[in-house]
């Protein structure tokens, strides 16, 4: 791909927004390399409860791509619901979190429970002071699910309304703001 990222180095939180397949983690990590900077890959899809069903072939094989697309020297971390401590022990290094919407629905939908985790808001704030405290450049994936109908189910809307909430509180904390559409980067914010 030669399309021009936007320049990393002028923004130290960059929140990139997009549907599926819109070119969200790509843009991400061409970001990321461009930094220069060690690489820590925090992965949210191995977050309990958010994928961790062993009969989703299809779901496996997305993360395999993902996994095959980083370098070999980059640092890959799964962190569960404690987000805020892979952004804050990453030091200097650049960082991507892929992606917030997996991460939530881990928090929603905990492996063996049929209730959220019981600190989910904690763990939204921690992840977001964190943000703040980050010493290096973050790239931060994440789904724009609101562009639809209203979806049908009290639980659906309940999810769909949390991570469009998550989505503008994140939006609100970064200094760049990109919307990935046909895998085509457009700035947002400043």
């Amino acid at each position: 791909m030669s399309q021009r990222a936007l320049e990393p180095q002028s923004a130290r939180t960059v929140f990139v927004l997009g549907g599926a397949r819109s070119g969200k983690s790509a843009y991400a990590e061409r970001c990321a390399q461009q930094t220069g900077r060690a690489v820590r890959y925090v992965a949210t899809a191995a977050s309990p409860g958010a994928t961790d069903t062993p009969d989703d072939a299809e779901f496996a094989e997305r993360i395999a791509i993902h996994r095959a697309r980083r370098p070999a020297h980059w640092q890959t971390v799964e962190p569960g619901a404690d987000l805020a401590a892979a952004v804050l022990d990453a030091g200097d290094a650049c960082v991507i979190v892929d992606c917030l919407t997996l991460w939530l629905t881990g928090l929603f939908y905990p492996a063996g429970s049929d209730a959220p985790h019981p600190d989910w808001a904690r763990h939204i704030d921690a992840f977001d002071a964190a943000l703040g405290a980050a010493r290096g450049p973050v790239f931060v994936v994440s789904n724009e699910i609101g562009l639809g109908v209203v979806p049908m189910g009290e639980e659906t809307r309940r999810f769909v309304d949390a991570l469009g909430r998550l989505n503008q509180r994140i939006a609100a904390r970064c200094d760049a703001v990109v919307m990935m559409v046909a895998g085509l980067p457009m700035q947002v914010k400043p």
